[in-house]
């Protein structure tokens, strides 16, 4: 009953087959291997973007961080929800990176910001001139720290207001397999023809050992995302071992076979809680992960029989009354088996 995260999977066989299969021999370092074409090509082929440039790097912050700072110079700012992965889980990497770009926060309900409230910071920024920071990129998280999706319609909204103020657009897609598969679009539906410019295309929580896509929809930074990845320490020697991976992940489908299994355990997970009394949804389940409150006897149980999750907010306690409702975060993986939320399940009863 391992609920924690999605980063807390097993790689799946397919995964580890194709980096066997990439130990054989010899091959070309930092991404000049014949395994990086194959991602190359069928990244292209599967967001219809024959003229996009696409990078590897090991991390989602090192993917978001070298994203952005190619897109806002060090006198602007970013703008983000409050509470997406850039702003609460990235140790201050975007800013660092982009040389002392600033942060400006937008708020909505389940961590997804709209058109309306980016244009009133839009019209905020650089009220004084030289004395403020400038506009700079804009970056939205899909699917976001709660679990929403964005839909293509609230991404071209949210573009075009970036775009007619001369702001580039960046995608968090660390579950971008997962939004994918939950609105049911094609990815390039849910990125460039929305008007994403830049997208962090997300594998290691959806089952991949470690590594993650940049893709630059507009080629026109791949020569600064190249220097900067590199200057930043995050060019891979043995890149071959990159490549496999992603390689693995594309094809046949895989990525989207591992977060449609994800979700459908979220599914079943956030809907069997409802079924049992005083719980409740935070936000809706539409991914991957699903934010409940469940009275606290049945935490008290779940714990002990070694289900691991987070109380969420996370300074909440079981101490107190076994009626009181405390709420947590289930993050369901590819790996999530039927069986897992079943137990889960008995066991909060």
């Amino acid at each position: 009953m391992f609920f924690a995260s999605d980063n807390t999977s097993p790689v799946p066989q397919q995964v580890l087959d194709a980096l066997t299969e990439a130990n054989k021999g010899y091959a070309s370092p930092y991404g000049a291997d014949a395994l990086m074409d194959e991602v190359r090509a069928e990244i292209r082929t599967q967001f219809e973007a024959p003229e996009a440039e696409i990078y590897l790097v090991a991390t989602g912050t090192a993917a978001n961080a070298l994203s952005l700072a190619c897109l806002c110079p060090p006198w602007g700012t970013i703008y983000c929800h409050r509470n997406a992965h850039v702003e609460e889980d990235e140790c201050g990497a975007p800013e660092f990176f982009a040389g002392g770009a600033k942060l400006t926060l937008l708020d909505g309900p389940d961590a997804k910001f709209d058109a309306a409230a980016l244009a009133q910071a839009l019209d905020f920024t650089a009220r004084a001139g030289v004395h403020n920071v400038q506009k700079g990129a804009v970056t939205l998280t899909n699917a976001t720290e709660a679990g929403a999706v964005y839909t293509p319609a609230e991404i071209a909204d949210i573009a075009a207001t970036a775009h007619a103020a001369d702001v580039p657009v960046h995608m968090d897609g660390a579950r971008f397999a997962n939004a994918l598969v939950s609105v049911g679009c094609t990815p390039a539906e849910l990125t460039w023809k929305a008007g994403v410019d830049v997208l962090s295309f997300g594998g290691t929580k959806n089952g991949l050992m470690g590594v993650e896509a940049v893709i630059l929809f507009d080629p026109k930074h791949a020569w600064e995302f190249e220097l900067r990845r590199k200057r930043g320490g995050h060019l891979f020697s043995k890149h071959r071992y990159l490549s496999a991976q992603m390689a693995a992940y594309l094809r046949d489908g895989l990525w989207r076979t591992l977060a449609m299994r994800a979700n459908t355990a979220a599914a079943e997970l956030s809907k069997g809680i409802l079924t049992l009394p005083g719980t409740s949804l935070l936000h809706p389940t539409r991914a991957n992960e699903v934010f409940a409150a469940w009275p606290r006897a049945g935490h008290r149980r779940a714990q002990s029989a070694g289900a691991q999750y987070y109380l969420w907010p996370m300074n909440q306690t079981l101490e107190g009354p076994d009626d009181e409702a405390v709420s947590a975060r289930l993050v369901c993986s590819w790996s999530t088996s039927a069986a897992d939320v079943e137990s889960f399940l008995d066991t909060i009863k």
